[in-house]
């Protein structure tokens, strides 16, 4: 009888819910994301940076390391933009949109194959009478990250 680590090292990949990662990536890094957005939201990086790092170290076995990872994950923050997405009859917005978005280089040392720059980004409706701040931005914020980091992740381990 063959152990659970004898089938996974023989395959090269192993996969639990969709998530492939090639054998022998032990760790990886996510180097701190810059804001270059027109519109500089204080913290957004760092958060940004952190909301990453999490959803990698929770989804997966893989350790986070500050330099030398197996994965390494860097970018920038292209996107902070607030912008009305529905007009009224008196030509005035019924709902306003924030969007984030940011630019996203994937590197693998085992597969270089599989290395990629792409942007993602993601946005959140919210009524044109209502101010985004407090309680309605922190929401809005973590709501696009729970989706932009999923995807990110998604495009990077999950292979969807």
């Amino acid at each position: 009888m063959v152990g659970i680590s004898g089938l996974f090292s023989s395959c090269g990949i192993y996969s639990f819910s969709g998530i492939s990662i090639p054998a022998g990536t032990e760790t990886f890094q996510v180097n701190y994301f810059q804001n270059n957005a027109l519109l500089v939201e204080p913290g957004l990086d760092r958060d940004f940076t952190i909301a990453l790092q999490d959803l990698i170290l929770n989804q997966t076995n893989l350790s986070l390391v500050n330099s030398n990872g197996d994965l390494t994950y860097e970018g920038e923050i292209t996107e902070y933009r607030i912008s009305p997405t529905t007009a009224q009859s008196n030509s005035t917005a019924a709902q306003n949109r924030l969007t984030i978005g940011v630019n996203v280089r994937f590197y693998d040392k085992s597969q270089p194959d599989e290395e990629f720059e792409q942007r993602f980004s993601f946005f959140y409706d919210y009524p044109a009478a209502a101010q985004l701040i407090g309680a309605q931005k922190d929401t809005a914020i973590e709501l696009i990250f729970e989706r932009l980091t999923q995807d990110i992740f998604n495009a990077t381990l999950a292979k969807w």
